[in-house]
Formats: C-alpha cells, structure tokens, sequence
C-alpha cells in the first residue's frame, strides 16, 4: 500500500507543476499583451500630437509666407507682428486686466446658468403637472436669440459685468437645461420600477438611477455651454463696455489694428480651448466616481 501511494504521489507532482507552469505562462501572455497595447495607444497617441503640430506650424509657415506676398499685410497681419502685440500688451498689463474681467463674466454665467439648468430640468423632468405648465413659456423664450437680448440686459443692468453674467447665464441656462431635461426623461423605466419594489424613495431614485444616467446628457450640455458663455460675454463687451477682451476686440477693429484684432482673437481661443479641456477633465473624474458606486441592490 505504501509503495503504490508514494507513486500516485510521484505522479501527481509533475501535473500541478506542468498546471502552474502552464498558469505563468499565461500570466506572462497577458502582461506581454497588454504592454504591446500600451506601446500601441502611446504611439498613436504621439502620432496625433505630432500631426496636430504639423498642421499648426504648417498653418503658421503658411500665414507668414503670404502675408506681404500674396495678401496685402493689412488685411491678415503677420505672425511677428501678432507675436509683438502679445508681448507688448503682456508687458504693460492690457491684456490681464481685459482678460480678468472676462473671465470673471464668463465663469459667474457659466456657474449659474448651469446651476439654474440642471436644478430646473431635473425639477420639471421628474414632474409631468410642472413640465406642462411651464413648458409653453420656456419654448416662448427658447424661441428668441439670445444675442437679441443683449441690449435690454445692458438697458436693465449698465454697461458693467452684471450685463455680461446675465446674457451668459441666459444662454447657458437653455443648453443645459434642454439637455438634462431630455436625459431625465430618457431614464430607464425598468430601473425605477426597481428601486420602488425595493422599497427605495424618491431620493433613492434620484441619486442611485436618474443622476447616473443623466450625467452624460448633462456633460454634453455643458460641452455646448462652455463657448456659448464665453460669447454671450463677448458679445455684451462688443455692444457696451469699458473693460473686457470684447471690448479690446472692438476697439482693435476700430481703430483698424489687425493685430491687435488677431491677438485678441487668439486669447479667446486659447480661453475656450482651456475651459473644454476642464469639462472633459472633469466629465472623466466623475466617469471614474460613478464607477466605484456601490450597485443599486446594495445602497438600497
């Protein structure tokens, strides 16, 4: 009997060596894979970064090379000259001060247009009584164009920030709005219906269903909201106002500086750029915290 165990027991050695062998190959398969995929995005990744420099210095070779030659300097500038202006208007502090009193303007619309929006769509979404009284007024002014508004708002408020924050928050407040409303109303039915058998409430329903699925609606309205706030503050520095980089735009193009006016224009990019590159920063960090939630069975 001993001796017949010891050769089972030989036996057996070999198959869960060749099984663990067998299990480190695979896990070194894998982690080879994966390295072979992480090469792959990173140089696709410098492959797009590379092709968007390309066309940015080919854009500029471009510019500089037709300007003098092909078009006459007065009309395009130059890129030299558009340099220098920059420069000088960072030396002497022009371009800070118009620059932080528009974005003051822009980030107090875009907070409170975006406060107001998502508060109102949720409130009007998860009530069908309020969403059909209100509803015909918000199409009556969702109709107007909003620019149309500007001078009442500087008739009501001055030529100050007040004007600029309200237009902006005008305008912010129907994208995000609209956008949170149609996502509340594209809720999972099932899901709800879940939450109710489980003896969840209305704050159960809000917080672990309709929140999560709306958050994508919501990012896209903000996507749209974030350059539509910043022209809503442009556009009420054009009209009226003392300060701001509509305001140095206008003055720019007035007095025929076309650098300046490029100058100007390539601050506002440089904001809009800037801002969107938050959304989706923060659109991923709140992708990544719903992930962690704890299922709808579980909070429950």
């Amino acid at each position: 009997m001993k001796t017949r165990s010891s050769r089972q027991d030989v036996a057996e050695v070999p198959a869960e060596a060749v099984e663990h062998d067998g299990a480190a190959r695979r896990a070194e398969m894998s982690r080879q894979l994966q390295a072979d995929v992480d090469r792959s995005r990173r140089r696709q990744r410098a492959a797009r970064y590379l092709g968007r420099l390309a066309i940015v210095v080919g854009m500029l070779a471009l510019w500089n090379y037709s300007s003098g030659r092909l078009v006459d300097e007065f009309w395009v500038s130059s890129p030299g000259a558009v340099w220098e202006r920059l420069s000088e208007w960072l030396i002497d502090g022009t371009i800070l001060h118009h620059f932080a009193f528009t974005i003051r303007a822009m980030v107090f619309g875009l907070l409170i247009g975006t406060v107001s929006g998502i508060t109102v769509g949720f409130i009007l979404g998860m009530s069908r009584f309020l969403s059909d009284i209100f509803e015909p007024f918000i199409l009556v002014v969702y109709g107007l164009p909003k620019i149309a508004l500007a001078p009442l708002f500087i008739l009501w408020f001055g030529i100050g920030i007040e004007s600029k924050v309200i237009l902006a928050a005008v305008i912010v407040f129907f994208l995000v709005f609209y956008n949170t409303y149609a996502g509340v109303h594209a809720v999972d039915r099932g899901l709800l219906d879940v939450v109710a058998i489980m003896g969840g409430g209305r704050s159960d329903r809000l917080r672990h269903v309709i929140l999560p699925s709306c958050t994508a609606w919501i990012y896209t309205g903000l996507q749209l909201a974030v350059p539509y706030s910043l022209i809503g503050a442009i556009v009420g520095e054009i009209i009226a106002s003392d300060r701001g980089l509509g305001y140095l735009l206008r003055r720019s193009s007035g007095t025929f500086d076309t650098p300046g006016t490029i100058s100007a224009l390539i601050v506002l990019a440089a904001i809009g750029l800037a801002f969107m590159a938050l959304v989706r920063l923060s659109q991923k960090w709140t992708a990544s915290w719903m992930r962690v939630q704890p299922a709808v069975g579980n909070a429950i």
